[in-house]
């Protein structure tokens, strides 16, 4: 690696270390159901169409804004929508109103699939200021990772909605697998011909559904295939293209994503789960819980809490104890690893050298 960049992470490095100290809230996760009308194959919460853990209410999750609003600058402080799949609650449209009406912007994370003009009208009437739509390869591929056929035109759909909207703030997600990887030049082509600015490509990482099934992993070969990919069309400048924010990407960092690795799970980003449990990055689903709002008040947990995300000194053992980028890395995403043992489950810098 060359000079100029290695001085340039030790900045970074130095920034993320003030941001965590300050640790200001920007984005604040919901996660408003459990219930989903897929059946995907990497699931993390392990949804379905009808769980036994209920929808949290509307009030519930209001009082969480109205106890940290004198706290945070509403404008600045996104609300995001996430699940499950959030268009599985009936009171969808009411969520954002109110949510609006307490001056927070907020967005919404969707498949897509029941997301039709209708809804998608009443949501737009209803303050819907970003949006994040699934789409996990072709036909064929999307519709068996998303276990449903006809998801693919459902998402497809969705995403001609979004485009029509100059001022959504709206991306595309792509989850790379074994069905898709070989695929990715004719996904791009047709994104662009839908007319999406933005994409985001994932790379599946081991836990929940994904953790013990081979086509959903890929040998390190296929890794940085999918980074040479990134890359490549990012430099052809057609489409807005980044790498997940989920490891430290060594020689691929400011190649494959506008910004270098920062984990913000904890030091920007929180999240309710829909038990009320206090988190982070929904990519953490149940591990490292601060909190839940039934018992304690959101913003002192906010304020005196995740400090195993704001000093990560702790991940330095095994691998990480002797890896000379770690002072750049510090253990790489905490969804990468495991909460029990603290054991990391996937090194994106290893699989990449």
């Amino acid at each position: 690696m060359k000079l100029k960049k290695r001085l340039f992470f030790d900045l970074f490095t130095l920034y993320k270390r003030n941001q965590a100290r300050l640790h200001p809230l920007t984005y604040l996760f919901w996660e408003c159901t459990l219930r989903c009308n897929l059946n995907c194959m990497h699931c993390g919460s392990d949804c379905s169409k009808e769980m036994q853990t209920p929808d949290m209410p509307l009030a519930d999750f209001l009082n969480v804004l109205d106890t940290i609003t004198p706290h945070v600058d509403p404008p600045n402080t996104t609300i995001v929508l996430t699940g499950g799949e959030p268009t599985m609650r009936a009171d969808l449209a009411e969520i954002g109103r109110e949510i609006t009406r307490r001056g927070f912007p907020w967005g919404m994370v969707s498949n897509g699939f029941a997301l039709n003009e209708n809804l998608f009208s009443h949501l737009m009437q209803a303050g819907l200021r970003s949006l994040t739509i699934s789409l996990d390869g072709l036909e064929e591929a999307h519709d068996w990772f998303r276990g449903q056929k006809g998801s693919f035109d459902r998402a497809i759909n969705a995403i001609r909605l979004a485009t029509s909207e100059p001022g959504l703030t709206f991306d595309v997600v792509t989850c790379v697998h074994q069905r898709n990887i070989n695929t990715l030049h004719n996904l791009r082509d047709l994104l662009i011909a839908t007319g999406v600015k933005r994409w985001r490509i994932f790379i599946i990482f081991p836990k929940g559904r994904a953790k013990d099934n081979p086509e959903l992993d890929m040998d390190n070969a296929q890794f940085r295939a999918v980074y040479d990919f990134i890359t490549e069309t990012r430099k052809s400048g057609k489409i807005r293209v980044n790498a997940g924010c989920e490891g430290f990407l060594g020689d691929y960092e400011l190649l494959a994503r506008d910004h270098p690795f920062f984990c913000h799970a904890g030091i920007h980003i929180g999240s309710v789960l829909v038990d009320g449990s206090i988190s982070a990055c929904p990519s953490l689903r149940a591990d490292y819980i601060q909190g839940n709002i039934y018992k304690d008040d959101f913003w002192d947990v906010w304020e005196n809490r995740f400090q195993i995300m704001r000093d990560r000194r702790w991940t330095k053992t095994g691998k990480c104890a002797s890896c000379k980028v770690y002072k750049w890395c510090e253990g790489n995403g905490l969804h990468l690893r495991d909460e029990k043992t603290g054991d990391l489950l996937q090194c994106h810098y290893e699989k990449l050298s």
